[in-house]
């Protein structure tokens, strides 16, 4: 998925002006941006899109963010939505590995009340939410089969260490939250699963917006969440590979499969070892996947 986009999962309006757009992948969203007294409608009408798009007519993957765990309302959450079989279950607020597996054995369990696949189900972490979490995130290899993204985010942490902002004089991400955003990266590799980049949270900026999509991009992150629809185009265009990239890694690919018994090669006089090899093949693969 290239481009993730939020949608309060308690506003039948949002939500159909969602599915309209461009999104790879539409969040119906149960946590902060359904107010309280709202959740029970929220899971209601959660379910209702999931049941009036099943699975396997979908263009668009559908993303449910439950409730944290360390919290009263995540079981609720699931139970609600599953049985209307969501690609993936995004879990808020990571803190430990304990989490994944909790939640991996809580949809385990209503996939087989609900007659869904074994498995089917996936998983996205916001894994930078907590400070307790930046020391757990290494901890994401090998937690569950169903783990296949996890993201960050500054807000939340931003709260839970008390800063003032996150934020230095020059716009900047401070020190803390820059760390976060690596050890998103790594985990990500470490996990060999996807990292997704956090909101930009200034709809109106698309140059902003474009310039962050495009600095994730040059790091390592594979997409991005949107919080409005205007965002979702210049995102999917930032994260799609272009056919000059594409022609690139094909001819790379080509290169080092012609001479299987050198681990350096020669391309337009340019030195390529198997570093650039593995990199081509992800492209391509991004590209069919897209």
């Amino acid at each position: 998925m290239r481009s993730m986009l939020f949608l309060p999962a308690d506003s039948e309006k949002k939500i159909a002006k969602g599915k309209g757009t461009n999104a790879d992948g539409l969040i119906l969203d149960l946590e902060d941006s359904v107010a309280l007294p709202r959740k029970a409608e929220g899971r209601r009408l959660a379910r209702e899109f999931l049941d009036a798009n099943p699975r396997e007519s979908r263009t668009k993957s559908i993303l449910v963010r439950v409730n944290p765990l360390c919290g009263d309302m995540t079981l609720g959450d699931l139970a609600a939505v599953i049985g209307g079989a969501p690609d993936y279950v995004l879990l808020p607020k990571y803190r430990t590995r304990a989490d994944v597996i909790t939640l991996d054995n809580y949809i385990s369990a209503l996939e087989v009340r609900e007659g869904i696949p074994l498995g089917q189900t996936k998983i996205l972490v916001i894994g930078t939410e907590t400070g307790q979490a930046l020391f757990n995130l290494g901890d994401l290899a090998g937690a569950s089969e169903r783990l296949s993204h996890v993201s960050w985010g500054e807000f939340d942490l931003s709260a839970d260490v008390g800063a003032e902002t996150h934020l230095l004089p020059d716009g900047g991400w401070d020190d803390l939250f820059r760390t976060a955003r690596s050890l998103c990266l790594a985990a990500a590799a470490a996990a060999e699963i996807e990292a997704c980049n956090t909101v930009f949270t200034d709809f109106k900026d698309d140059k902003g917006l474009e310039d962050a999509a495009r600095g994730a991009r040059r790091a390592g992150f594979t997409g991005m969440m949107a919080i409005h629809p205007n965002q979702v185009d210049i995102i999917n265009e930032v994260f799609s590979v272009s056919e000059k990239e594409l022609e690139w890694s094909r001819r790379v690919v080509e290169v080092f499969d012609n001479n299987p018994d050198l681990g350096v090669v020669g391309l337009d006089g340019i030195m390529l070892d198997k570093p650039h090899y593995t990199q081509a093949m992800r492209v391509i693969a991004r590209a069919k996947a897209y």
